[in-house]
């Protein structure tokens, strides 16, 4: 199933209005104005070769000012802990965001909620630079056990709307408002489609 929510998170960062339609059914019209953002500055979305494997995630977001690979998991209880293959894939991605100095991320989709079903957290990295650098600051870590083991825990993670609100604004984070005027983005979004429009 995890291969559903994938093509499903795909969608969504390649900007496809259906896909972001179809996974904000039940959100806020705030929550949905800022996931709509991402139409606006949208992602070439590409399954990693050898996905889940090597530290290249399941799916590579690029766009011209970053790249992310994103590790995608599903479940229906609110945690995931991680050994085994699942521990190796997260040290993997550490190891290959250190090395190339890229962002790796978990999108962690919980089954049968209502509102925005997606959290996004990061796998902490040394030796960001830039745009990226600024991102991680807002995106919250892989929490960790007691004994200092990484885990997933969908209640601690990055709301998606709001991770697709912070990746589309062109200074990125720093845009970032603890209040969203709706009316604004609203605004934004149809002078996009108006513009699109019009060059067809």
């Amino acid at each position: 199933m995890t291969g559903v929510y994938e093509r499903e998170l795909r969608s969504v960062l390649a900007g496809e209005r259906n896909g972001i339609v179809a996974i904000t059914r039940s959100c806020t019209e705030v929550e949905r104005a800022r996931a709509m953002l991402v139409c606006q500055r949208p992602f070439l979305v590409v399954r990693a070769p050898g996905s889940g494997s090597e530290g290249t995630g399941d799916i590579l977001a690029l766009r011209g000012d970053m790249c992310m690979p994103i590790e995608v998991k599903s479940s229906k209880t609110d945690k995931i802990y991680l050994s085994g293959r699942t521990k190796d894939q997260y040290d993997a991605l550490k190891s290959t965001g250190e090395k190339c100095s890229l962002q790796p991320l978990y999108a962690f989709r919980l089954k049968g909620v209502r509102g925005d079903s997606w959290r996004v957290m990061k796998v902490p990295v040394d030796g960001l630079k830039g745009k990226l650098r600024v991102l991680s600051r807002s995106i919250p870590n892989v929490p960790l056990t007691r004994n200092g083991s990484p885990y997933l825990n969908w209640h601690d993670g990055m709301p998606l709307n709001r991770f697709l609100e912070l990746i589309s604004r062109s200074d990125g984070a720093r845009a970032i408002e603890k209040t969203t005027n709706v009316a604004e983005i609203n605004g934004r979004i149809h002078e996009t489609s108006s513009l699109s429009d019009a060059s067809l």
